[in-house]
């Protein structure tokens, strides 16, 4: 399929799915104004599968990895009951005020927590003080094992860990280069999920790789 196929077969998909509220659409439209890696933000397509798995799950308690803009925060507390949360990990405080301008115009801003700071300081203190039924990776991807190690000891049976960018621009079928350390973490940590006999997992080719891994 040629790049003009696929981008005409996204269209057509994003035309036949659920839109995404104005809101977010008008946070991807700033972050691609205003930020210089707007192509991280998760976007409809994956925001809506965000949804669609945390519905499915009927989540009360969600950990985001990586908050970045905050478009997946938004997904997912979308999808939430009244009373459900999202605790959100971003270590660029930077990035604080662009995610407090758009979560203080969200109806829902009272679910999503917002923990600025190391996530492999911040996951062991919430774990203990939650029980996760969803968990959404897209961080620091040499670090993605350390935080796979925090979270599935204190996962309940049935729990979901989402790690995004697991195809890495698809390098994950090529030699990765010596000073490639973002590959090989990638490589490391699929290899690392695959063999571990405490969950069942699933790579979907969607954008840049999404694993859906359940907690047995």
């Amino acid at each position: 399929m040629t790049s003009i196929d696929s981008e005409r077969l996204e269209q057509y998909i994003l035309e036949h799915s659920t839109p995404e509220s104005p809101l977010r659409a008008r946070l991807s439209r700033e972050a691609h104004v205003r930020l210089l890696r707007a192509r991280m933000l998760s976007g409809h397509l994956q925001g809506n599968l965000l949804q669609m798995i945390c519905r499915m799950l009927k989540a009360q308690r969600v950990l985001e990895i990586g908050t970045y803009t905050g478009y997946a925060a938004h997904c997912l507390a979308e999808a939430l009951d009244e009373d459900g949360e999202v605790h959100t990990i971003e270590y660029d405080d930077e990035m604080e005020d662009f995610i407090r301008e758009f979560l203080a115009e969200a109806p829902y801003r009272d679910r999503i927590h917002l923990h600025l700071g190391d996530a492999l300081v911040l996951i062991p203190e919430l774990v203990q003080q939650h029980s996760f039924d969803l968990v959404y990776m897209d961080a620091n991807k040499r670090q993605y094992i350390d935080y796979y190690e925090l979270l599935i000891p204190h996962l309940p049976t049935g729990a979901i860990v989402l790690a995004d960018n697991t195809l890495w621009d698809g390098k994950v079928v090529e030699e990765p280069l010596p000073t490639d350390s973002q590959t090989q973490a990638i490589l490391a940590f699929n290899d690392w999920v695959q063999r571990d006999p405490r969950v069942e997992n699933l790579i979907l080719p969607l954008r840049d790789g999404l694993s859906i891994i359940r907690k047995r």
